[in-house]
């Protein structure tokens, strides 16, 4: 488990280009026979990928960092597959889920075990910390109410699926869901927004590997960007406006951790103010 440490934004003028990397996207993070996981201070959000291979199902297992016996006597957790299909057991219970499907696990949890049905299935893993229980529960990507916003003369024309939120599967304070642009769509999260309350991080999918996403961070007026290759994930603080444009359509799970789950708590940015 790699730890990464909380940032202040004073601090993000000093960093060149490898150090913004090191400290706010995770890369390599699907390994194929692996379980990796990323720890950041920020929100004591635990990041990760589950990359099995068929018929060897792997297991979430403790680290150190977290000093406790089980990974999830402290946390929860929400799983979804970005690519493939497969199934997520906890303690004997079996959830099979597809492409974009999603599974909540509740605090308390003993074993939770991963398997894929078929070669190069990938499960993103997204942890808090937990105060209350709430039992596993599975979202269908198919089933799940899409919001359609953005328009074509702007290039924002986007699906968003909520999974883990206060009006769906109910959770401590763990809040996902994932957003899927129209093709010849490239900008994601209009208007650009804060949100002091909530850490939140992207892991963005579905995007050839010849295409990036230009991910723009730090305070409103003082930007910086990222660029992010396919399956990348970028942390990003509470103080840390966020929004991006592709080199080609894609896809993103938004998930945050903080003490507030209002979906439209937020502190928007006008284009205008950026800088």
């Amino acid at each position: 488990m790699e730890i990464r440490h909380a940032t202040h934004p004073t601090q993000l003028a000093a960093l060149d280009t490898d150090q913004l990397r090191e400290r706010f996207l995770v890369e390599d993070l699907f390994v194929a026979g692996e379980v990796r996981m990323v720890y950041t201070h920020e929100d004591r959000i635990v990041l990760g990928g589950a990359a099995p291979l068929p018929g060897t199902p792997l297991a979430l297992e403790s680290a150190d960092p977290l000093r406790s016996a089980s990974f999830l006597a402290r946390r929860e957790l929400a799983v979804i597959v970005v690519r493939g299909s497969g199934s997520v057991t906890v303690d004997d219970t079996e959830c099979k889920i597809g492409a974009r499907d999603c599974v909540y696990v509740g605090q308390g949890a003993e074993d939770v075990r991963f398997q894929a049905a078929e070669e190069g299935t990938h499960f993103y893993l997204f942890s808090t910390p937990s105060h209350a229980s709430f039992p596993t529960e599975v979202a269908r990507y198919e089933d799940v109410e899409a919001l359609h916003l953005g328009d074509q003369a702007t290039s924002n024309v986007r699906q968003i699926r909520k999974f883990v939120h206060a009006d769906g599967i109910r959770s401590s304070q763990l809040v996902l869901g994932l957003t899927t642009l129209a093709p010849g769509s490239v900008w994601n999260t209009m208007p650009p927004h804060t949100h002091d309350r909530r850490t939140e991080a992207y892991l963005y999918f579905d995007l050839p590997a010849e295409h990036r996403v230009l991910h723009l961070m730090g305070e409103p007026h003082a930007t910086r960007n990222l660029l992010v290759r396919n399956e990348e994930v970028v942390i990003s603080p509470s103080w840390s406006v966020h929004s991006g444009a592709g080199t080609h359509a894609y896809s993103f799970v938004w998930a945050m951790a903080g003490e507030n789950q209002a979906y439209d708590d937020v502190e928007p940015v006008a284009v205008t103010d950026l800088r």
